[in-house]
């Protein structure tokens, strides 16, 4: 009889610090401040091939997991070519993905990366703790994860969330 009130006892304390995290509905991310994990991904048709060497590379960089048939994925694209426009180095990860849909995407859409990788069976998804897909990383010029953004960019998520990510990647930068 002393386990039912136990385990509503416990349960009740989840829910309150739940309650007082800062933002509740936010995704914690245990990669923030790490460096990015390994790739495991393919090249995608002839485009440019991601690889680690591109995430350590000096200066800022977002790294866009995204697909073709993830509808809030096209949504956010126009943001991702405003945000490549700009000079603001992106590379993609397609996720679970067929390449030749993958391809007509960009074909259809526009292409704002300047890598790709394929991850066709998740694994790289799964090393970088990734929930779903759009999800977008913003990564310091020594490959260390400085935010870690679920879901579509929109311009209030560029203005709020990632050029602040953005600026203090650049502030930490030597030189």
């Amino acid at each position: 009889m002393v386990a039912p009130p136990l385990i509503f006892a416990g349960l009740a304390a989840m829910f309150l610090v739940g309650m007082m995290r800062e933002d509740p509905d936010a995704l914690p991310s245990s990669r923030v401040g790490q460096l990015t994990p390994a790739l495991t991904v393919e090249p995608l048709g002839d485009l440019p091939p991601l690889d680690e060497a591109a995430l350590r590379a000096p200066g800022v960089k977002l790294v866009n997991f995204f697909a073709s048939w993830c509808a809030p994925c096209r949504v956010e694209h126009p943001n991702l070519e405003a945000l490549a426009d700009e000079g603001i180095t992106i590379y993609g990860v397609n996720y679970k993905d067929a390449p030749e849909k993958a391809l007509g995407f960009l074909e259809e859409l526009g292409n704002p990366y300047a890598a790709i990788g394929a991850d066709a069976k998740g694994r790289t998804g799964i090393d970088w703790g990734l929930y779903g897909v759009p999800e977008t990383f913003v990564i310091d010029g020594e490959g260390r994860v400085v935010l870690r953004f679920p879901g579509p960019i929109t311009q209030r998520v560029i203005r709020e969330t990632l050029r602040p990510a953005i600026e203090e990647a650049s502030a930490d930068q030597p030189g």
